[in-house]
This record gives structure tokens, C-alpha cells and sequence, in this order.
């Protein structure tokens, strides 16, 4: 099958979701560009929690300039030292960074042929590499679209263990105000997210 036949075959409300997990993963990645900040600032939303979530960052978005966002940023995730927050599965599960949760991840990322770009040397573990890689399963950017079933494995495994913690710590960081808007929507996401997987298995 063709990319352009895969595309097409993917339901909208996957490419809705795909979307919404490369989002997160190019806006916790690093700073945001003026480019980024004004397509978020073009965002609507609708009055569900997700919506509303969207409105409030696209709000933000309209008012940031590039250089505070990126020093929020720095204090954010990387400080002096280190930043407030540390966006890593194995350190929100042990405690410690580089330990079992990122073993694990590599052997399933190996398992489906993914990889580290070779200019990327953060662990694999970190939330923006967990949500670039879901949106890049749901609509098969690697390969063929993951089944529900695949998604629902990889969520619960790798993102569902902490990712909501992390998106609520974000939003309550003494440091964040954008961001804080970005943990909004990211935590809703989960919980709906995590709901939709749940109701799958019924």
C-alpha cells in the first residue's frame, strides 16, 4: 500500500490524535520558534476540557514573544544543571534517570524498527520522543499505521505510567506560564487517551 493509501485510510479522529501528539512532541522538544508560536496561536477549540485547554494556550501563544518562551523553557527543563521539571519515563517511575523504563522502551522501539535520530542525544524516554513516537505509530510515518491494539501496548507500557503526573507537574511548575497551558492540554489528552484505550478492551 502507499503512503498516500495509508493517509487515506486512517480514520480523521486518528489523524486528529496523531496531530495533537506531534504537537506536544515539537513544543516540549525545545523552544518554540515565532513559526510555531503563531500556528499555536491560531489554534481553536471547542468547550470540552481539551478545547477550552487549546483556547487558553492559543491565548498565550498570541502574547508570548519567542525569547521569553525560551526562557521559560531553559529554567523549565534545563536550568543550571538541571531544570525544574525532568521529562524522563525512568526518572518519574525510579527516581533515577537512564534505568529500566528506557531499557524497556528501547527493546520496543527496536521490536518496531524506530530509532534515535542520530542528531537527537536525549534518552529515548524523554515526553517528547514518546509523543512524536505515538503520533508516528497512528498514522504508520515508520511503516504501516500501528493497530489499536499495538497503540493501546505502547501507551500503557511506556506513557501511561507517568505522562499525566509529568503534564499536571508542568502545569503547577513554579517556572511555567505558557508551559502551563501546554500541561493543561497534554494531561486532558491523556485522560481522554487512557479512556479511549480502556473502552477499546470492552
Amino acid at each position: 500500500m502507499t503512503s498516500a493509501a495509508q493517509t487515506a485510510a486512517i480514520a480523521e479522529e486518528d489523524r486528529l490524535r496523531a496531530d495533537l501528539y506531534n504537537f506536544l512532541g515539537l513544543i516540549l522538544a525545545r523552544p518554540p520558534d515565532a513559526m510555531l508560536l503563531d500556528q499555536t496561536a491560531g489554534l481553536t477549540g471547542d468547550d470540552s476540557d481539551l478545547g477550552q485547554g487549546i483556547g487558553t494556550l492559543a491565548r498565550l501563544a498570541r502574547i508570548s514573544k519567542p525569547k521569553a518562551v525560551e526562557s521559560e523553557y531553559n529554567r523549565l527543563f534545563i536550568g543550571l544543571g538541571r531544570g525544574e521539571l525532568l521529562p524522563y519515563a525512568s526518572y518519574y517511575l525510579t527516581g533515577f534517570l537512564n534505568e529500566k523504563p528506557l531499557a524497556l522502551l528501547r527493546q520496543d522501539m527496536a521490536a518496531r524498527g524506530l530509532a534515535r535520530a542520530e542528531n537527537v542525544f536525549e534518552p529515548e524516554d524523554n515526553i517528547a520522543s514518546l509523543m512524536e513516537m505515538m503520533g508516528a505509530m497512528i498514522v504508520g510515518r515508520f511503516g504501516a499505521p500501528a493497530s489499536l491494539e499495538a497503540q493501546k501496548t505502547f501507551f500503557n507500557r511506556h506513557i501511561a505510567p507517568w505522562a499525566g503526573h509529568f503534564f499536571l507537574d508542568l502545569e503547577g511548575a513554579e517556572n511555567s506560564v505558557f508551559y502551563a497551558a501546554v500541561g493543561t492540554v497534554g494531561r486532558v489528552f491523556m485522560e481522554i487517551e487512557t479512556e479511549g484505550f480502556r473502552m477499546s478492551a470492552e
